[in-house]
Order: C-alpha cells, then structure tokens, then sequence
C-alpha cells in the first residue's frame, strides 16, 4: 500500500483530471456546436450547410478534447497527432475529386445560384432542381429523368437558370413567301401576342422582318411571359401562327434552289 499510494495519488489525479477534461471538453462541444446551428440558422442559411458546419465543429471539437484528456493521463500525443495528420493526407490525395465536390458544393450553397425548384442548365442537362447535396445535385428533367451532377462539374460550367428572374422572352422565328403581304404578316402576329393574356404588356413585344433568307422572309416574334406560361404559350403559339396563315392565304416556304442547265457550244457542235 505504501508503494501504492504515491501512484494512486500521481495517476489517480492525472484521471480524474482527464474526467474533467474529458466531461467539461463534450459539454461545451455540444453548446458550440448549437451556438453555430443557431447563428447560421438565423441567418437564413441553407439546412444543408447548417447541419454539416454544426456536426464538423463539433467532431473537431471532441478531437481536440480527446487529444488533451489523453496528455494529461501521460499519452505521447505528439506521435498521435502526426499519425493522424498523415492519415488525413492519404485520405485526401485518395479522396480529391470526392473533396473537390464537396469544396464546390459548399460555393454553390454559400453563393446560390441557383436554388431547389429553379430550372437551370449545365453540364450539358437541363431540369428542375431536386436538391442540392454538398457532393452531388439532383435535377429532375421535364419526362421524370432523375439526372444526378457532380458538383465540381456543374460548378466549372457555364449554368443557365431560366426560374430566378421569374419572365421570359419567348424568341419565335417565322418564315413566309416572298409573294406575301408583310404587313398583314405584321398584323396576324401581332394580333396573337394580343389576344393571348398571358404575355405581358411589359416589356412590349417585338414583331418585326429581320432577315431576307434565302428562300423565305423571316419575321422575329418576341413576346415576353411568366416563366411558369413559357411552354404551354410556345406551343399554342406556334399553332395559332399555322391555322392564321392558313386562313390568311400566307405560305410558309420550305428551302427550295432553282438549278439551271447552261449547254456549252461544244456540247451542241457534238450533239449535231
């Protein structure tokens, strides 16, 4: 007992101490992590980011809690720390393009883009957006595709998001017969802009000849309209253009060349 009470009162002490540290160290971990859920929560930040951040501080903090209650028991934690930190390399190098996601997912979180619902196109797909992971994001293509992008190559290319402004310029071009009466031309698409409500008085709407083709007129229609309208408009659009040509007597021409035979006097002298 003599022998072992100087190690009890050594040891015993460095264990109870590394209790404390170890008691206190979850306890203010846990009250951290919350501070920052709830700062980053009220701040209007995406959930996802919320919750990741919230769980990265507090694992760092544990590991840092852990490291100290283990140096005051008497651990090498030099060691510790440079095996770990060299584990952490590998799994990085091991690891880059899943970390390269994840770096552009936490960019495309922080600067948005785009946002859950918008319609957007990048990486050479189009669709809705589902949801946005921090390694991946979903978009759900107008036939019920599931497409799912990795954020690194969404992030590096060009994104078009058709929802954020929430209008849109309809851009229609519209080919007739050189025989045809333009102004009247002028006059039926105008009328369909018109007559149809949900184009918008604002920005007004364009009609007007843009180019001498080379085997037909083409006249640009350009209406502006609700983003959500755009492709039920576009369709009765382009149908009411059809039937009002028709009962106007105006041709849309298809591509057409005219190939003239010249006979050379050789040619005539050999066929005489």
């Amino acid at each position: 007992m003599q022998q072992i009470k100087p190690w009890l009162t050594v040891y015993g002490l460095n264990l109870l101490g590394a209790l404390l540290i170890l008691a206190v160290g979850l306890w203010l971990s846990k009250l951290l992590s919350r501070i920052v859920r709830k700062m980053m929560t009220s701040r209007n930040v995406d959930p996802t980011l919320v919750s990741f951040i919230s769980t990265l501080v507090y694992v760092a903090l544990v590991s840092f809690v852990a490291i100290a209650a283990l140096n005051r028991i008497g651990v090498q934690t030099t060691s510790l720390i440079a095996v770990i930190g060299a584990a952490g390399l590998a799994v990085g190098l091991a690891l880059q393009n899943s970390l390269s996601n994840f770096a552009a997912g936490i960019m495309m979180i922080l600067l948005r883009p785009f946002r859950a619902g918008d319609f957007i196109e990048g990486a050479g797909v189009m669709g809705t957006v589902e949801l946005v992971h921090i390694f991946n994001t979903r978009l759900q293509t107008p036939d019920n595709r599931t497409i799912v992008i990795p954020n690194a190559k969404l992030l590096n290319d060009n994104i078009i998001n058709y929802t954020e402004r929430g209008t849109r310029r309809m851009d229609l071009v519209i080919g007739v017969s050189y025989d045809d009466d333009i102004r009247k031309v002028k006059q039926i698409l105008q009328d369909i802009i018109t007559e149809d409500s949900r184009f918008l008085k604002e920005p007004q709407p364009v009609v007007a000849l843009n180019e001498f083709a080379d085997s037909s007129l083409n006249f640009v229609m350009r209406p502006w309209i609700g983003t959500a309208d755009y492709w039920p408009a576009y369709f009765d659009t382009m149908e009411k253009i059809k039937l009002r040509f028709d009962e106007n007597g105006i041709s849309i021409p298809f591509p057409q060349q005219d190939v003239h035979l010249v006979q050379s006097a050789a040619s005539t002298e050999n066929a005489a």
